[in-house]
This record gives structure tokens, sequence and C-alpha cells, in this order.
């Protein structure tokens, strides 16, 4: 299949740009069946905007993709620890219904909410045996 050379108008800038043979060939090997839509000058700005990193409220967006591969770094927010009242970044937002703590005070409180969750949980279970045997009397006799 020959190519030639094609006068295609610019979407943004509505200049005319050659869409040439190589880069017919070159679509067409690549199994692209649209057209380009924009000069190579207006590609290449589109191509930056999309790269740059957008900050709204002081925080820097990273897109819907964040950790996804490992591509970008954590978004990280500032908050006061409720311990010992040091500024710290969490990879969270703070709503302030929930204490936050920095890295140290949090190694000191997760083993006490760690035993605090391992009793409620052997309460529950000693409560559910008692509440089975009172449901069942006729069973036990």
């Amino acid at each position: 299949m020959a190519f030639t050379d094609k006068q295609l108008p610019c979407r943004d800038c509505e200049d005319p740009f050659t869409f040439t043979a190589g880069e017919q060939e070159f679509y067409a090997s690549k199994g692209l069946l649209n057209e380009p839509t924009r000069c190579p000058s207006c590609r290449q700005v589109r191509r930056s905007s999309r790269n740059s990193l957008e900050e709204i409220d002081g925080y820097v967006r990273y897109g819907n993709f964040v950790s996804f591969g490992g591509k970008t770094p954590r978004q990280m927010h500032p908050a006061l620890c409720a311990s010992c009242d040091q500024m710290t970044e969490v990879p969270f937002k703070p709503r302030g219904d929930r204490p936050v703590y920095c890295r140290t005070c949090y190694d000191h409180v997760r083993p006490k909410q760690e035993q605090a969750d391992s009793s409620a949980g052997e309460v529950v279970a000693e409560q559910e045996d008692v509440s089975s045997e009172e449901a069942s009397p006729t069973a036990a006799s």
C-alpha cells in the first residue's frame, strides 16, 4: 500500500499540517486507524500539560493511579500528632474525628489497640457461647 503526504487541519490552532507518508506507514504498522487531529506542536503542548503535576489546595495531585506500579510518590498530608503535639505527615487526609499519631507514638499506641481488640474478641466469643447455651436448654439436658 503506497502512502502519500496529506494536509490535515489542526483541531486546536486550525493551521494545516502535513501527515507524511512515513507517519502514515508508522500508524498503519501500529494498527492505529485514526489520523492525527493535532499538529506536532499542539500535540507536544498537550502532552506536556498532561504530564505536569496539578497543585490544588496546597497539595499535589498525581492522578487516579497514584500507587499503581509505584511510578509516583504517595501523597502525604500534614497532621498534628495527638500524643506528642508534633507535626507529622500521614498517607491519608485527617478528618478530625479520630486521633492521628506520628510514627513513634503510633508504635506505642498500636500494641494497646491490638490487645484491646483481641480481648474484645474473646469477650464477644464468650458471650456467644453463653447465649447459645441459654438459647437451647433442651440440648444441654
